[in-house]
């Protein structure tokens, strides 16, 4: 048996806007967990954390300065969708230290180009790009996502013997930190903060 398939005309911009809309109003009608944004399925753990965390760094990364920031948040996001989480939190701290070096690279503050998120943090503490206020919680976000329990216990390196697994709320907690602290020091960079 042959079926008989109707060709139809590619997609308007309108058209496809309207059936991203439909497909994420599907998904959240149906309790699916997932919308569709900036061309890539992104899992949604939590209705307001992804409207006001997640939504906010993706538009932030989608813009045309932060090209290699948006690609490792992406992948951050399709290693969590997969379940995949080491690697989810490698490449949102990766994220995280790209919009860093983007930052330091356009103002023209020095860094090693193999610096991780500490040095970068320090540059922009230096430069005030962080203001005084908030220097004691950078702290605590570098301590999270490269030092402590986060990035470096569980996933950065070596795992020893026995493999470790990294809970998927951990995972998430580290990624939306990475989000909130990229739009953070992105809306910073864009008001002109820092000297």
């Amino acid at each position: 048996m042959f079926s008989v398939v109707e060709e139809h005309e590619p997609l308007a911009g309108d058209d496809i806007a309207d059936a991203i809309t439909e497909i994420n109003f599907r998904f959240q009608e149906h309790g699916i967990g997932y919308s569709y944004e900036n061309g890539q399925i992104i899992r949604k753990d939590g209705e307001f954390i992804h409207d006001s965390i997640v939504k906010p760094c993706l538009r932030v990364l989608a813009g045309k300065e932060y090209p290699g920031a948006q690609e490792e948040f992406l992948r951050s996001h399709r290693h969590y969708r997969k379940g995949d989480m080491k690697e989810a939190m490698n490449e949102c701290v990766k994220a995280f230290e790209s919009v860093m070096k983007t930052i330091c690279g356009r103002r023209k503050w020095k860094y090693d180009d193999r610096a991780t998120a500490k040095t970068l943090i320090r540059v922009c503490f230096e430069h005030e790009l962080i203001p005084s206020l908030w220097q004691d919680h950078f702290t605590s976000l570098q301590s999270l996502l490269q030092v402590g329990v986060g990035r470096n216990k569980l996933s950065a390196h070596g795992q020893g013997e026995k493999p470790v697994e990294v809970p998927r709320h951990l995972a998430a907690f580290v990624l939306h930190m990475a989000a909130a602290a990229i739009v953070f020091l992105a809306e910073a960079e864009a008001s002109g903060a820092g000297k």
